[in-house]
C-alpha cells in the first residue's frame, strides 16, 4: 500500500514568516508553483490515486486542486476534514516568528513551536479567528474546536481520523493522497514511524514536496522517500528549521 502526503505550497504568511495555524490564508505565487511542480513529479513517477483528503484551509485545498490539475485528475473525489487542519497556534497567529523571538526570546518561541505538550497562549474568544464563530466550522460541535493546541493535541485529532477513515480506504485497495499541513503531517509521521516525543520535535516537513510511504498489510513501513531534487528538499527543510530564529528576520531583509 502506498500513501502520498504533501504539505501545502508556501502560503502568503509562510512567506512573511508569520504564525498561521487555523488562519485561512492563501498560497503565495511561489506556493502555486510548488503545487504545480508536485503534480508534475507525481505524474512523472507514475503515481495515481482513487481518493484525496485535505483540510478546511484554503492553502491546502488550493494546493490539492493544482496538484490534481497537473495530473489531469481533477475529477477525483475529495474529502475535506478540519481534523487535518494545521495545529492551532492560538494568540500567536498572525505574529512574525522572528519578531516574537526578539520579544520573548528564541528559547520560549522554540518551546511554543516545537515542544510536544506545551500550548501557545490561548486565542481570545472574541477574536474573529475563533473557529467557534467562523462559517466553515458551522455544524461542528463547538466543544471540538480549539483556541490553541500543542502538537500532542493535534495528534489526538489527526491520528484517530486517519485510523477511522483514511486507513479503511487504504485497506480496501484505494490509492490515497493527503494534502495537509506541517503539524498534521508530523502527527502522522510520528504515528507511522513510532517516533518518541523528542524525535518528532526534530522532524521538519518541506512545503510542496510529495512524501511517499509504502506499507505492508500490517502497516509496517517498507519504504519512505520524498519526490524531488535532494538539494532543494534539504534547503526547504532548513528554512522551516530557521523560521523562529532572530537571524531569519535579517535574512528576510536581504
Amino acid at each position: 500500500m502506498k500513501l502520498v502526503i504533501i504539505r501545502h505550497g508556501e502560503s502568503e504568511w509562510n512567506k512573511l514568516n508569520l504564525f498561521t495555524g487555523w488562519s485561512d490564508v492563501d498560497l503565495s505565487v511561489k506556493g502555486i508553483e510548488e503545487a504545480k511542480s508536485a503534480g508534475k513529479f507525481l505524474e512523472k513517477n507514475g503515481l495515481d490515486f482513487d481518493i484525496c483528503y485535505t483540510s478546511y484551509l484554503k492553502r491546502a485545498i488550493h494546493t490539492l486542486n493544482l496538484v490534481l490539475e497537473g495530473m489531469d485528475r481533477e475529477w477525483l473525489p475529495v474529502i475535506k476534514s478540519y481534523k487535518l487542519n494545521e495545529r492551532h497556534y492560538g494568540a500567536l497567529q498572525g505574529l512574525n516568528k522572528a519578531e516574537t523571538s526578539e520579544k520573548y526570546g528564541e528559547d520560549q518561541v522554540k518551546i511554543w513551536r516545537r515542544s510536544f505538550s506545551v500550548k501557545p497562549p490561548i486565542l481570545d474568544e472574541t477574536s474573529s479567528q475563533n473557529p467557534k464563530i467562523q462559517e466553515q466550522y458551522r455544524g461542528i460541535d463547538k466543544n471540538e474546536l480549539p483556541l490553541c493546541e500543542s502538537l500532542e493535541d493535534t495528534i489526538k485529532r489527526v491520528v484517530p481520523y486517519f485510523n477511522d477513515v483514511i486507513k479503511k480506504d487504504m485497506l480496501s485497495g484505494r490509492r490515497v493522497l493527503i494534502v495537509a499541513h506541517g503539524n498534521s503531517i508530523r502527527s502522522l509521521v510520528k504515528y507511522f514511524e513510532n517516533l518518541s516525543e523528542d524525535e518528532i520535535l526534530e522532524v521538519n516537513i518541506p512545503t510542496g514536496i510529495p512524501l511517499v510511504y509504502e506499507f505492508d498489510d500490517n502497516f509496517n513501513i517498507l519504504d519512505k522517500h520524498y519526490l524531488g531534487d535532494e538539494e532543494e528538499i534539504t534547503k526547504k527543510i532548513m528554512s522551516v528549521v530557521n523560521q523562529g530564529s532572530i537571524e531569519s528576520k535579517e535574512i528576510e531583509k536581504v
